[in-house]
Order: C-alpha cells, then structure tokens, then sequence
C-alpha cells in the first residue's frame, strides 16, 4: 500500500471556488459560522457547520445536524456547484499569507500507515471531537477536512510541485483574512507516479494539525474494513484526505497564555518567586521572545522579560519545549496549574492576535497575568513524534490555515 495516492477529488465546478470556500470548522463559533454565511447559500460552511442551518440551539451532535450535512452535500452536488473529477488526481496547493508562502501536496494519505505509525501524531485526542469526525464522515461518506500533514523537505518532491505551479491555477481563491489559496489538479500519469515514488522513500510524515481527523478517517476504515467481506485494501476508505507539505515551508507561530489569578499570591510575592527561577527585567515595550528559554510577562500594565538559564533546560524533546519550561518552571509550582487541558484559569492566545491580543484580556480584568513564549519550530515538533511522546495542550499554531471545500475524498 502506497504511503499516499493520488484520488478524484470532489471539489468547486469553475468559476464557484470562492463561492465554496470555508475557513476550518474548528475555528469559529456557531454564531460566527451563521454571521459568516450570510449571503453565501453555498459555503461550505453548510456542511462542516451543518448546525447553522438548524433552530439555534440545535445540538450540535444531534443526527439531525449529521443529516443536514449530507442533505447540503448532496444539493451542492445536484446543483452542479461541486463536481467530482474523473480520473485520480494530486492537486498541488499553495497557500500565500503576506510574505509568507507554501506549496504542498493533496493526497489521499494511507490509513495503514498512520496505524503503523508511519504517519506520526504529537497530540492526545478527546473521544467526543473523533466520535464528532467519525459520524460526519460516515454521513457524509466523503472527508471534507483535510488532515494537516509535514513531510521532511525533500528537493525532487520541491522541484515537481514548483514545476506544475508554473501554469496559472485552477482554482485562485483570496480569502476575508486574506490569505491566497491555488490549486492546480494533477492528472499526469507519470508526474503522478513520481510523487507517488518520492513520498513512498521517505520514512514518514507527520500530522502537524488534524489528530481528530485522522485518528476518524483510521476508525471509519476499521469499521468499512470488518463490515466489508470483499475487502481488498485498494477501497477509498483505507486513505484519508490530507495536505502536505515541506517542513522547512511551515510557519508555527507563538501560542500564548493568560492566567486568571496569581494563585493567592501578591504582586510582589509573586515576583520574588519568580525571581528564585528566571532572570526578571522590567521592560518599556512588549516583549516577543526572541529565543528558545525567554519569555514575556504582562502583569499589572507592565511587561517583564524572563530568561531560564540554559544549564536549566533539558534534552528531553518534550521537556524542552518553551511550553514546558513555562509550565514545569512558573505556571504549575508558582500558579499551581497541573493540568492545563482540565484547569478553566489558564487559557491560550494564538499568536495571530498579537501581544496586544494579551495585553486586552489582562487589561480586562479578566485574566491577571499572561505570558508570550517563543514558537514551537517543526524540528522539535518532528524530534517529540519521533521520539513517541506527546506535546502539551496547545503547543503550535500554524498559519496560514487551509480552506474547506476546495478537495473532498469521497470514499466510494
């Protein structure tokens, strides 16, 4: 079974991208998905947000919502709005934010290999949010999400895609936060057997975003496969649908903490503890980390710079992490958080806000203190999913984001 394979995508008729196009079902809420869609009868938000098509209020896992999903799928179908391709194809697609670009692959990723742990995970996933993926899929009998995969930057693989990006794309699609998205399909036989051979010698990829997802895909394959008597391994549902790209593309940024309360301490007794671990210095401007071990602290309208000795920083992949140094050295033994996936006083910036994102929820009120840390890079992403540990809660944030709706994997 190959690691990926080339599969007829589902995906906008001419001239439609922009009307199907839809940021990833996890990043909004139901009132954004119903605000976003005004005027848009055919986002794709009517199938990865099916809820807002439903009474407000509406559980978001009734079967109901599961069905609407599939009742939209269908007339998207019908109306000739999405069209499926004829023949298996790769579709090369590049995201552009700002100065920022990156150019990857969409592919049906192998089921086998991600079991096998071929395709590395980083991440714990919640039962409920795979439950969610699973009946969407199977609904649906397509995946309409793709799974977020890295693969080590290989040149052949590089110099194909740049090569096929040449022509102008299929599908040009600018979006409301501005990010730029092309595909350009690709139904050459021999280009085709060419990825297909330069990503079978590589020793495995990585699930950079998308755990559920995938972890979904690999259950909906489980169940086809024992309910399947005729099972082959050459059915659609032994592969998920996935984007790829080259490690040293990607950009991660900053993925940042605010905390409640300061644990019972004073401002000042709270400064001295942390002044028995770090490097404490007052700063007139905010602080953006600019190194592994620093990190910016806004407390009280001011911003500090903390800095851990770097005979303090471990070898452990995991333990190493800017987010672990902050959570073993400061937020658990001084703030008293142990477990940041449970504990509702800590929650999480993306760096996409801004340190004035931070600097709005302390002064607030809400939170008291938040921190800046300096961004997870791929390598040590790569290194914990090698070394088969798991990242804490929280731990990157990719951008840009993909869009939905642009290549579906319809699993018949």
């Amino acid at each position: 079974m190959p690691l990926i394979r080339a599969f007829p995508g589902l995906r906008p008729a001419e001239g439609r991208a922009a009307d199907v196009a839809a940021p990833p079902y996890d990043v909004m809420n139901e009132a954004e998905a119903r605000e976003m869609v005004d005027g848009r009868p055919w986002s794709f938000l009517h199938i990865s947000r099916p809820e807002i098509d439903l009474p407000q209020g509406t559980d978001p896992y009734a079967s109901e919502v599961y069905a609407k999903a599939a009742e939209n799928l269908k007339e998207m179908e019908r109306e000739g709005i999405l069209i499926r391709d004829k023949k298996p194809c790769f579709y090369v697609y590049r995201l552009t934010m700002g100065e920022h670009q990156q150019t990857g692959l969409v592919a049906a990723a192998s089921v086998e290999a991600y079991d096998h742990d071929r395709i590395k995970k980083h991440e714990f996933t919640r039962p409920a949010k795979e439950d969610d993926r699973v009946r969407q899929i199977d609904a649906l009998n397509a995946q309409t999400g793709p799974v977020f995969l890295v693969y080590p930057s290989a040149a052949a693989v590089e110099a194909l895609l740049n090569e096929i990006s040449q022509t102008p794309p299929e599908m040009d699609v600018t979006a409301a936060d501005g990010v730029r998205h092309e595909i350009w399909p690709l139904d050459d036989e021999e280009k085709v057997a060419r990825l297909t051979h330069e990503f079978d010698r590589m020793e495995a990829l990585y699930v950079a975003d998308g755990h559920h997802r995938s972890a979904a895909g690999s259950r909906v394959a489980a169940s086809r496969k024992g309910a399947n008597s005729s099972h082959t391994g050459d059915e659609a549902y032994n592969y998920f649908l996935s984007v790829i790209f080259p490690h040293n593309q990607m950009q991660i940024l900053d993925y940042n903490r605010v905390v409640k309360d300061l644990n019972g301490l004073d401002k000042e007794t709270f400064l001295t503890r942390i002044e028995a671990v770090f490097q404490l210095q007052t700063s007139d401007q905010a602080v953006k980390p600019e190194r592994s071990g620093e990190f910016g602290m806004y407390l009280d309208g001011q911003w500090y710079r903390l800095r851990l000795d770097a005979a303090k920083i471990p070898s452990d992949p995991v333990a190493r992490l800017d987010v672990s140094l902050l959570a073993d050295n400061l937020i658990e033994p001084i703030l008293g958080i142990s477990d940041p996936r449970r504990d509702n006083r800590i929650d999480f910036v993306g760096g996409i806000r801004g340190l004035s994102g931070l600097e709005q929820r302390v002064d607030s009120g809400e939170m008291a203190v938040a921190f800046s840390l300096f961004p997870t890079s791929m390598e040590q992403l790569m290194a914990v999913a090698d070394a088969g540990e798991v990242m804490p809660p929280k731990s990157t944030w990719f951008e840009p984001k993909l869009a939905d709706g642009l290549v579906s994997h319809v699993l018949d």
